[in-house]
């Protein structure tokens, strides 16, 4: 059973390879899981944004969730995105992907209703009572516009089939006041790149995170400067990576991260609309900067020790 002590280090926030016509590109799928599990990741996070969830179709879901638990064979823990709008298909969503054998769900915000805070509170107690897996909760305000009081989070910290959170609130404040009153059986995990190593310093136990789809490695590193206390080197190689994460989301992700991601062996850059696939100038910037990182940080061991 899913719980706070398997929520630790670098989970990738994966995409969806997808053929033309918008159905699971199998082999590229396997060859994504086979390079992140080769590297030493702890765990995986599909079919959220990064997996395009709203543009695939219900059975691609389904069907995505089934290969990702196939792949990963019971090695890490794989944890589904459900970012449904509306409670009754979000719960048909999280118990079709616990059927295909994932380990736990992590749950949206429920979004456009705009619900009071005792809403969201009621919606996650109930969502966790009734999932046949435990959940992680999502907040990521820039994109639904709804952020929880971090009240309401040390609340729902202390239900025991809310295990966890992906936090992607930016505002560093409202960081520092939910690990306040956190339970201790509660796992945050970071889910912006863009502050992982504060969000490590701060308290987070581990990221979801996207770009350590293209480079995990770097990604332990930073994790485990920062988990262990060493803040500055985590952060003097985060800027090392600055320049990626600037490129990686000049548009909409995952598009520029899919269109680089044959350089790790994974041939898979087609879109589900309504996004595209990115500028060329975009993909060859990345595609550049890529490379260069590629050769700094792949020669670090798979876990890397700080």
């Amino acid at each position: 059973m899913l719980d706070a002590t398997k929520l630790r280090g670098i989970l990738p926030a994966t995409p969806t390879p997808v053929t033309a016509d918008g159905t699971i590109d199998v082999a590229a799928s396997k060859a994504l899981f086979s390079w992140l599990n080769r590297q030493g990741i702890d765990g995986v996070v599909p079919l959220g944004g990064t997996g395009e969830y709203g543009a695939l179709a219900r059975a691609e879901r389904n069907r995505f969730a089934a290969l990702t638990v196939e792949a990963m064979a019971g090695r890490k823990p794989v944890i589904a995105g459900v970012l449904d709008t509306g409670y009754h298909d979000a719960l048909a969503a999280g118990r079709d992907f616990a059927a295909a054998g994932v380990d736990g769900l992590l749950v949206l915000t429920p979004y456009y209703t705009n619900p009071t805070q005792a809403g969201i509170r009621d919606y996650f107690l109930r969502y966790a009572d009734e999932s046949p897996v435990p959940i992680l909760i999502y907040e990521i305000p820039y994109r639904t516009r709804i952020a929880v009081d971090p009240e309401v989070l040390h609340e729902l910290s202390r239900h025991e089939r809310i295990v966890g959170m992906k936090a992607c609130n930016t505002d560093m404040y409202h960081f520092l006041r939910t690990m306040a009153g956190l339970d201790p059986s509660f796992a945050m995990l970071s889910g912006e790149d863009t502050l992982f190593p504060l969000h490590v310093a701060a308290g987070a136990k581990g990221g979801i995170v996207v770009t350590a789809n293209l480079l995990p490695r770097a990604w332990r590193l930073v994790f485990d400067l920062a988990s262990s206390g060493k803040t500055s080197e985590a952060l003097e190689v985060h800027r090392t990576l600055i320049p990626m994460m600037n490129l990686a989301f000049a548009e909409t992700n995952p598009g520029p991260m899919k269109s680089v991601m044959d350089l790790i062996g994974v041939n898979a850059p087609a879109m589900l609309a309504p996004l595209r696939e990115p500028r060329p100038e975009l993909r060859d910037a990345l595609k550049s900067e890529l490379s260069r990182l590629l050769t700094t940080y792949e020669g670090l061991p798979a876990a890397a020790v700080a």
